[in-house]
């Protein structure tokens, strides 16, 4: 059983959480939400009101979790959320409401949030909406006022979720691989608050020094974008002179006598020893860094999109390799990402880093254009006009991590599962800020009745499967303008169509609208293909398709491939 707590902060942070718990899930996993348990075992049940709007429902609960914290004004605290999924094992027994909700009051009871028999503990609410887990909501004032007593929660609940898995007869949670990072200690805990730091010296290092690592092209970049983030570095020197290994500090964390507190890079992470820094660089280094000339944007989205096939089809040397890619692109999208989503995109590449290692030594043979492409966004700073580059990339991002959890969890790596999960909560955030004002804009663009007939007309003929979602998503105003751009531009709609369906199935897209929008954006902007090559691609989809090799042919919907749970 495996409890991860996650924080939230901001006016709209219980608001936030409990729409993602009763919502739909990103690729509709989330089936029939509803409440186990809560704070007073009669709060409203979004899930199951039949006889009131679900809406309303929802914003009496948010209110009600809300209260205490209200009251408070700005004397609140700067977290108000404590969210916990608690998830079973894929092999345990699937456990009843009432025992899912007798888990959740005891580790509610084991973190402080709610001990047993506190009427003034702070209110919390319990929800699933899957077989095999629940999500704990809290907020972070007591009814009294106070602040709950939850010093070291996470130590606390996984002591008691390693009791009910005794209790309940459910797999008992191995230890970790080896390849977690050292987490802080108690001592360096207490030394960052004492400094104003909001996290310990070794998860600033660990930050720093993976940022660094993503977006250098060789060893001395790297050490000046150390220098430049003011992380101080102590190289060890062999007798020959050659440099063996590498130490990192922070300058304002010092030791009693005042000299900087050294991390070697090993204790930072085990990828961050300098032998493996220098493997990792290599894969950026050999050959002329730049990527080829095109959209920077394009560039990295189409690689993001092809980590989800790497995933499925490839051998586990070369997924674990693409997921250490993923992590190089989460780490470096805050750098370019809206003020507004930035805190959102750190916390989701602080979560994923857990998930970029595991006990299979990862190929990064397959990575190059990948690294590549999203060093020369950050590099670069390629103008993104109304958002959608940036947009696009964080919706194929969000699939990735999605397909990275899935795999995590095929291959029995409990906390590294868990890990992308946590960055795909953050990720769900970030994505929503910033695709809606991007699909508002292109939806204002939309043409006229009898074109956007026609180009529905092409969607069912292409994908009748998704064609009546596609229709009533409120994206499909934005994706028949970006087809009705890629026609201005010289293209044939039913071609490009086609590429589209043909970059990745539809079966496993939350929204098929958004993605193909994405994809049709992107080749839109693509130099018109002349009439050779416009014969050549009709006479390619007609072998695919068996249909007659003219303007109108479209192929037929791409075969699913199996969707992961999320």
């Amino acid at each position: 059983m495996i409890p991860k707590i996650i924080l939230g902060s901001g006016p709209h942070a219980t608001r936030r959480t409990i729409s993602y718990l009763f919502g739909k899930g990103r690729a509709n996993e989330h089936t029939d939400p509803h409440l186990v348990a809560s704070w007073n075992g009669f709060a409203p049940d979004p899930g199951r009101s039949p006889h009131r709007d679900p809406k309303d429902a929802m914003d009496q609960l948010v209110t009600q979790l809300d209260q205490p914290v209200k009251m408070l004004g700005h004397k609140a605290p700067k977290d108000t959320v404590w969210h916990c999924p608690v998830r079973a094992a894929p092999e345990d027994p699937i456990l009843t409401d009432a025992q899912w909700a007798d888990i959740a009051r005891r580790i509610v009871a084991a973190a402080g949030i709610a001990p047993d028999g506190d009427e003034e503990a702070c209110r919390w609410v319990a929800v699933r909406h899957a077989d095999d887990h629940i999500h704990i909501a809290a907020t972070l004032v007591r009814q009294d006022g106070r602040r709950p007593e939850r010093g070291y929660d996470q130590r606390a609940v996984q002591r008691e979720a390693r009791r009910i898995e005794v209790d309940y007869g459910l797999r008992r949670l191995k230890p970790g691989d080896g390849t977690g990072a050292k987490r802080p200690t108690s001592k360096e805990h207490f030394k960052a608050k004492r400094l104003g730091q909001d996290a310990a010296t070794r998860d600033v290092l660990r930050l720093r020094v993976r940022r660094a690592l993503a977006a250098a092209a060789d060893e001395t970049e790297f050490f000046a974008l150390l220098d430049a983030t003011g992380v101080t570095v102590r190289l060890k020197l062999g007798p020959s002179g050659d440099t063996l290994g590498c130490n990192f500090a922070l300058p304002e964390d010092t030791n009693d006598k005042g000299e900087p507190v050294f991390y070697a890079g090993s204790t930072l992470a085990p990828d961050l020893s300098l032998p493996k820094i220098r493997k990792s660089l290599a894969t950026t280094n050999p050959e002329p860094a730049a990527a080829p000339p095109g959209n920077p944007w394009h560039q990295a989205t189409a690689a993001t999109e092809r980590i989800p096939r790497h995933l499925t089809h490839s051998d586990d040397p070369t997924a674990q390799g693409q997921l250490v890619a993923l992590g190089a692109v989460l780490d470096l999208l805050p750098v370019n990402a809206p003020t507004a989503v930035r805190g959102e995109l750190e916390r989701a590449a602080v979560a994923f880093e857990r998930a970029t290692r595991s006990r299979i030594a990862a190929d990064l043979d397959s990575t190059r254009v990948l690294r590549r492409s999203i060093q020369a966004i950050w590099r670069d700073r390629p103008s993104d006009g109304d958002g959608s580059g940036f947009a696009m990339l964080l919706d194929t991002v969000l699939t990735a991590v999605a397909f990275a959890a899935h795999w995590h969890r095929t291959h029995q790596h409990a906390q590294q599962e868990a890990a992308a999960e946590q960055a795909l909560v953050h990720l769900q955030v970030a994505y929503a800020q910033v695709a809606e004002p991007v699909l508002a804009g292109l939806a204002q663009r939309k043409p006229g009745l009898q074109m956007k007939q026609r180009f529905a007309r092409y969607l069912q003929q292409a994908v009748p499967d998704h064609v009546e979602r596609i229709l009533n998503d409120a994206a499909w105003e934005a994706l028949a303008a970006v087809l009705a751009e890629a026609e201005a531009a010289g293209h044939k709609a039913t071609t490009v169509l086609d590429q589209a369906l043909g970059l990745r199935p539809l079966g496993d897209a939350h929204s098929p609208a958004r993605a193909l929008t994405w994809r049709i954006r992107r080749l839109g902007e693509r130099h018109v293909p002349g009439p050779q090559a416009q014969a050549a691609n009709a006479r390619s989809t007609a072998r695919r398709t068996g249909a007659p090799a003219h303007p109108t042919a479209t192929a037929p919907p791409p075969q699913r491939s199996p969707t992961p749970r999320r």
